[in-house]
Order: structure tokens, then C-alpha cells, then sequence
């Protein structure tokens, strides 16, 4: 364990180095915030992969997967389609968007592409992502709790302060260029440990002769059903609760969005897809894998929480020095998320908020302070959140999915894809994802179908809804400071 204790020391000074050395890098706040457009498209697509696939995957989708069994492959299924859609269809266009526009953010791109409710879109969908995007973080800690509790037997708290201390070192330093490198680096690690573990576990099966398919018949009536044990109207169900992960991929989370918007040229971007999509295919399937090894190594009922199983299995399976590795995976997806969340968050209040909402002038180095800061105030609140909160991961970041993700990807897609989308149509996408999502989660109508459904369900037909009945002016009428 002392072995293990090492490597994770090292691998955390590897990062906190990299963090430093790339702050010398992001010198204006456009820097800070998008990279500047200097970053390499491979570098961009590990960055935004490691980003969206966090504790949530190691942790939330394997432990799902083994209390659920062959049904939980169709959250794999909708995500991957998911990534494969954007990359393809929405990277290019998101880069082509913020060239022509000037803009550092999602929010500042829908505020300048409908400037007529400049003002109410930023305010709306800064809100948006701060409330929702500080619970994924606030997930994040907490998922680094429960590893370094499993791996080192670190009290919760401790271990939920340490990550903290990392995550927001890391972007202070650099912002979103030090986030970049350090996710790529991070991003080779999850896909190592998500290839290596399910290997390893498949030859642990066999050499003591036991069988997956016996194990899932074992493990209840449900295990051993590609929907669950269930007929007619309820496969519908069950395929629109785990499938609608898709949903949330369709442009509208701003960390994912960001490496999109960063993305240089059109081979930069191909360059991306490629890296991307081969990720994706690796990186699902081991978690997918490891959730049906660990049906047939443990009984159901042997853990407590369900989300420290794959922790648990490196640790049964490996010796201490390649354990200690892997381990350092999980962590790769707690701090590239966090960090990633945490500068989408800075960037809406600083960008959005303080410079184009109030209009407040700062120098460059002024608003990179201004940002760096801001990743500490929302940093100890994540933290906060994650000391007090007992939630799961998995159900936490399908609330925050919901919130966001199926919020903002309708009012994306509209505005690619429709050209009758009108500012009211924006206002109104936003405000009734945002209240659908809140009435949902709240409510047993969740238990019946997920709010990442309805969300951008509701959203998107409120959005058409507003377009058509409310029309934008002719763009002549607009005032100028609300179209630049």
C-alpha cells in the first residue's frame, strides 16, 4: 500500500508541474479561457473525452452496470452514439461559429447570435450551468473521496480537501491551456485502466472456472436480459431511461462545447473525431466489461457502495506498483472533469457575466486574476457541496446532464439547424429546461422516465413553440451592442 501511496504522490506533483509550467502560457484572458487557438486537435479531443467521462464512468457506470447487468449496455450505447454525432456533425460547426462570432463561450455565442435578449440569455444561461455544473463538481470530489478512502483508507472528508487542493491548483494556474495538457495526459491513463482491468479480470474468471453467463443467470432474473426481464411498453421505458444519455451530447455541455470552439481547422478537427470516436469505442466497452467481471468475481450485496468496485478490483487483481497506475486513472477522471467544469463556471461569470453583462473593462491581466479567483470561490463551494452531500455519482451528473446538457443541446441544434429559431425561442428553451428539470428530479415522475428525456423534449418543443409565435425583428433593428 506504501508502494501505492508513492505513485499517487508522484502522479499528482507530475500534474501540479504541468499546471505550473503551461501558466506561463495563457498571458490574456481569451488565453485563459479557450486556448487561444493553439491547441493541436488530438490534444483537444483526450481533453474533451477525459472531460466527459469523470468519476461518473469508473466509479458510477461500472457500479450501474453490476447492479443492473447485460440492460446497462444501452447507456453505453446512447452515449457513444452521442459523441460519435458530435464530433461528426456539431465540432466543425461550433468552430466555424466562434470565428465568425468572436466568442469564448456558449453562453456569449447564444447572446451574439440572438442579440435582441442579449442580456436575459447570458444572465439565464450563466445561471444555468453555475447551479447545475457546481453539483457535477461538487460529484467529482466526492468520487475522489470514496477512492482515496478504498485505496489509502483516507477519512472521506480528508480525501474530498486533498482532491480540492489539486483541482483548483491546476486551473489557477493555467486555465483552460494547463487544463488541456493535463486532461491528455489523464485521458491515456482512464482508456489504460479501462482496457487493462477487464483484461486482467477475464483471466481471473477463467483460471478459477467461473462463468459470466452462469453468474448473471445467479445474480437475478433481470442480469441475464439485454432489457432487463421486461415486455412491451416497458422496454420502451427502459430504453429511453438509459439511451437518453444521447441527449446530453448534442452541443449543449459548455466543457465539452469549449474544445469544440478551440479547435483551429478542419483537419484539426477530423484529427479530433478520429481520436475521439476510438476513445470512446475502448474506453466504453472495458467499463462495460468490468461491470459484468465484477457480477461474476463479488455477490450482489457484497458492497455497500456499489461505486468503489472498480477500485476494489484493481486492488484484487494487480500488485501494488501496477495498481498504483491504474489507480491513478480513476483520479485522472476526478481532477480532468472537475478542472474542466470548474473553467466552463469561471468563464460564465467572468466573460458573461462581468464583461459583456455589465460591461466592466479590466486589463488582460486583470480579468485572467479576476477568473483565477473565481475558480477558487467555486472550488471551495464544490467542495463544500461534496462534504455535506450523500448523493451517488451516477444520479448526481444525470441530474446535472439534465439540467445542462439536455437543456442548452436543443437550443444548439436550433440555432445550427433552424433558421426561424428566435432570441424568445432561446429564453424560452432555457427557462423551461431549467424549470423541467428541477419539477422532474423533484417529483416520482423521474422513477417513471428520466428528466434527461423530457428535458430536452420539453425544451426543444417550447423553443419551436416561442420561435414561431415570436418571431425576431429584422436584424436592422436590433441595437448594435446587443449583435457584436
Amino acid at each position: 500500500m506504501n508502494i501505492i501511496a508513492v505513485e499517487f504522490f508522484i502522479y499528482c506533483l507530475v500534474l501540479l508541474t504541468i499546471g505550473y509550467a503551461f501558466s506561463k502560457r495563457s498571458k490574456t484572458h481569451s488565453e485563459f479561457l479557450l486556448g487561444g487557438k493553439k491547441l493541436p486537435g488530438w490534444a483537444l479531443a483526450f481533453s474533451e473525452r477525459a472531460t466527459g467521462e469523470s468519476a461518473w464512468l469508473l466509479l458510477g457506470y461500472t457500479g450501474f452496470v453490476f447492479m443492473t447487468g447485460l440492460s446497462g449496455i444501452w447507456v453505453a450505447v446512447g452515449i457513444a452514439i452521442g459523441i460519435i454525432f458530435a464530433w461528426l456533425f456539431l465540432a466543425k460547426k461550433f468552430m466555424q461559429e466562434t470565428d465568425k462570432y468572436h466568442v469564448l463561450t456558449l453562453p456569449d455565442y447564444l447572446a451574439v447570435r440572438f442579440g435582441q435578449k442579449a442580456k436575459v440569455i447570458r444572465w439565464l444561461t450563466s445561471i444555468l450551468i453555475a447551479s447545475f455544473l457546481m453539483f457535477y463538481v461538487g460529484a467529482q470530489m466526492a468520487g475522489a473521496g470514496k477512492m482515496l478512502f478504498t485505496t489509502f483508507g483516507i477519512p472521506h472528508a480528508a480525501g474530498i480537501i486533498l482532491a480540492t487542493i489539486v483541482i483548483i491548483i491546476i486551473a489557477f494556474a493555467g486555465g483552460f491551456i494547463s487544463v488541456v495538457w493535463t486532461d491528455m495526459i489523464q485521458s491515456v491513463m482512464m482508456v489504460i485502466t479501462l482496457v487493462a482491468l477487464p483484461i486482467m479480470a477475464f483471466f481471473y474468471i477463467q483460471s478459477h472456472g467461473l462463468s459470466i453467463t452462469e453468474s448473471l443467470y445467479q445474480a437475478g432474473p433481470t442480469f441475464n436480459s439485454w432489457f432487463g426481464g421486461l415486455t412491451g411498453f416497458s422496454i420502451g421505458v427502459l430504453f429511453f431511461n438509459n439511451f437518453s444519455w444521447f441527449f446530453g451530447f448534442l452541443g449543449g455541455q459548455p466543457q465539452l462545447s469549449a474544445r469544440f470552439m478551440a479547435l483551429k481547422n478542419n483537419k484539426q478537427a477530423k484529427q479530433g473525431s478520429i481520436v475521439a470516436i476510438t476513445w470512446t469505442i475502448l474506453a466504453y466497452g472495458g467499463a462495460f466489461m468490468i461491470g459484468l467481471a465484477a457480477i461474476t468475481m463479488y455477490d450482489q450485496g457484497s458492497f455497500k457502495d456499489v461505486e468503489i468496485i472498480l477500485p476494489t478490483m484493481i486492488l484484487d487483481l494487480f500488485s501494488p506498483w501496477i495498481a498504483g497506475l491504474l489507480l491513478a486513472g480513476v483520479l485522472a477522471a476526478i481532477i480532468t472533469t472537475a478542472d474542466s467544469q470548474l473553467m466552463v463556471i469561471t468563464s460564465s461569470i467572468s466573460e458573461d457575466i462581468i464583461h459583456k453583462t455589465f460591461k466592466m473593462e479590466f486589463s488582460e491581466k486583470q480579468f485572467v486574476w479576476i477568473s483565477r479567483l473565481t475558480i477558487v470561490v467555486f472550488g471551495v463551494i464544490g467542495m463544500i457541496i461534496a462534504l455535506v452531500s450523500e448523493s451517488l455519482l451516477y444520479l448526481v451528473v444525470s441530474w446535472a446532464w439534465a439540467g445542462v446538457g439536455c437543456t442548452l443541446s436543443p437550443a444548439i441544434l436550433l440555432t445550427f439547424f433552424w433558421k426561424k429559431y428566435s432570441s424568445a425561442g432561446v429564453v424560452a428553451t432555457v427557462v423551461s429546461g431549467l424549470i423541467s428539470t428541477i419539477i422532474w428530479i423533484s417529483t416520482p415522475l423521474e422513477g417513471m422516465i428520466t428528466s434527461k428525456f423530457t428535458t430536452f423534449l420539453i425544451a426543444g418543443c417550447l423553443g419551436v413553440i416561442f420561435s414561431l409565435v415570436l418571431p425576431d425583428q429584422n436584424e436592422a433593428n436590433v441595437p448594435k451592442e446587443e449583435t457584436i
